[in-house]
């Protein structure tokens, strides 16, 4: 079975490469792209066919939906994201299934095998038609209860040293040549082991937004809120941040939201 991988965090792709491979060792992984225009750029190109995709929805450059708007993909999809509010919209596509960062083995097989089950289903002539989706269970998905016990301190390691971190002295995370970076409200910047997506998943999302590929952002931190043209957000963080920091397009609607509750 050949396989493509569209993911941009490279440890998370190189995971679900493993995990695959542990499943499968005969499938063959085509690729692991990280955006959306080089997916659409790799799908232009001639490559043995692909039978199954797994697609991150948060990538790089833009959301992976915009493959399917700039190409003629029929392959059917399994999407991969820590975001579940994106689950509808994945199943309005040729997804197959839709798993939640991290990724559980059990629940990557069970995904795999209903791919196999619908395949056979359809018969060869027609590999990649979906099952209609179970929209009721989805819905349920949607509206599960979020995990009660938020992560409330971060223990760093800095040479020898060992420093914990309370969470409620956390300004904001950002992602800086692959690496996230903790700010703390005395403006101190330390690595820490997570990605921005596993922290929106074990941090209180009352008191932290993602705004951006880059940005994590605590209520806080927030000092200054400036409207450009088009709606566009630029905000003033305390303490300052060396980068500009923006709301993402596609954010700007949850992000106010967030601010208004």
């Amino acid at each position: 079975m050949n396989v493509l991988i569209i993911e941009d965090e490279n440890l998370t792709a190189k995971r679900l490469e493993s995990l695959l491979l542990k499943y499968d060792p005969t499938i063959s992984v085509l690729a692991r792209i990280p955006s959306v225009a080089d997916a659409v750029a790799w799908l232009e190109e001639t490559h043995p066919p692909v039978d199954l995709l797994f697609m991150d929805i948060h990538l790089e450059d833009d959301l992976g939906f915009r493959i399917f708007e700039q190409t003629t993909l029929t392959t059917p999809v399994i999407f991969t994201t820590a975001y579940d509010e994106y689950m509808i919209q994945a199943f309005k596509v040729n997804s197959i299934d839709y798993l939640l960062k991290p990724i559980n083995y059990d629940e990557l097989v069970a995904a795999i095998e209903k791919f196999k089950a619908l395949k056979k289903q359809f018969g060869a002539g027609s590999p990649s038609a979906p099952a209609a989706p179970d929209l009721e269970t989805l819905l349920n998905l949607i509206g599960r209860p979020k995990q009660a016990d938020y992560k409330d301190r971060f223990m760093i390691t800095i040479g020898t040293k060992i420093r914990s971190i309370e969470t409620a002295d956390v300004a904001y995370f950002f992602l800086e040549e692959k690496i996230v970076f903790l700010v703390d409200k005395e403006g101190t910047t330390l690595p820490v082991d997570y990605s921005l997506d596993k922290l929106t998943q074990v941090l209180d999302p009352r008191q932290f937004f993602r705004i951006s590929r880059q940005f994590l952002i605590s209520l806080s931190a927030i000092h200054t809120i400036h409207t450009y043209s088009a709606g566009k957000l630029k905000l003033d963080l305390r303490p300052k941040s060396r980068h500009e920091v923006f709301v993402s397009g596609d954010r700007m609607t949850a992000f106010k939201e967030w601010l208004g509750k």
